[in-house]
């Protein structure tokens, strides 16, 4: 499908809004459209979905996506040793992953020249689900103090499990000077927890643990919302599927998607 219109409203109109009022599509159909990249105004791609339309601009529906154009969101699998982003020297970054060989699904991986961030780090020691993206609409939804997504974490420690460290991991703990939202941690074994938290400070998890006596061995990121590593293996990438983009920014609530 490609279509092109000029809109003559008097105010700003949202995208899906509008496509949907001239029949080219549904708002739902809109927003998968602009998800993959293929919905442009003045000839920019439109990665917001809250994006509104300004009396004189024109849009156009493209059949699909070139190469390299619309945002780019990366899943990436970590494995130790890598740093999320900026490495020191002799250090390496997730982003040398994003190969042709490490590919999970046989993709040609994305321009090199293509800056992919990570929303929301994983320090060197820590393994797991990192997500990487040129889309600022899904960073906001990840990073953003007020984003209602949940993490959630796999954690091997050295240290007695005492309902007691237990109960001052959910609930209690301070990180410099702040207190720290209530935090979900389970016990899954003699020396593992799982954590689902709805904040992301600094080493977080690991500082916990030294506060109640613990010492972190392993620590795996195996979800963000909606979004889990659902069999990639370690030391692979894959990009973020449309549907998976829309689950995301549908949890993270209108505020995260519109901004």
């Amino acid at each position: 499908m490609s279509w092109s219109g000029r809109f003559g409203g008097d105010a700003p109109e949202r995208v899906n809004r509008w496509l949907a009022h001239q029949g080219v599509c549904s708002r739902r159909e809109a927003e998968a459209l602009i998800a993959a990249g293929r919905v442009r105004i003045e000839g920019e791609t439109v990665a917001d979905p809250g994006r509104k339309i300004l009396p004189g601009q024109t849009l156009e529906v493209i059949d699909e996506a070139a190469p390299g154009e619309g945002p780019v969101t990366v899943l990436v699998n970590k494995p130790v040793g890598l740093v999320s982003a900026h490495p020191a020297p002799g250090q390496e970054e997730a982003r040398s992953l994003l190969t042709a060989a490490c590919a999970f699904a046989g993709e040609p991986p994305p321009p090199a020249a293509l800056s992919l961030p990570p929303a929301g780090r994983l320090d060197r020691d820590s393994r797991g689900l990192l997500v990487l993206t040129s889309d600022g609409v899904v960073a906001r939804a990840i990073i953003s103090p007020d984003s209602p997504l949940t993490k959630e974490y796999q954690v091997r420690v050295a240290g007695a499990l005492t309902p007691d460290r237990i109960a001052r991991l959910r609930h209690g703990l301070s990180l410099d000077g702040r207190a720290l939202k209530p935090a979900g941690v389970f016990r899954k074994g003699e020396d593992r927890l799982r954590f689902v938290l709805s904040e992301g400070r600094n080493r977080q998890i690991r500082r916990m643990c030294e506060l109640v006596g613990l010492r972190v061995i392993d620590l795996h990121r195996t979800r963000i919302g909606p979004l889990a590593l659902d069999g990639l293996p370690e030391g692979r990438w894959r990009f973020l599927a449309p549907e998976e983009r829309r689950a995301l920014l549908a949890e993270a609530g209108p505020s995260q998607a519109s901004g």
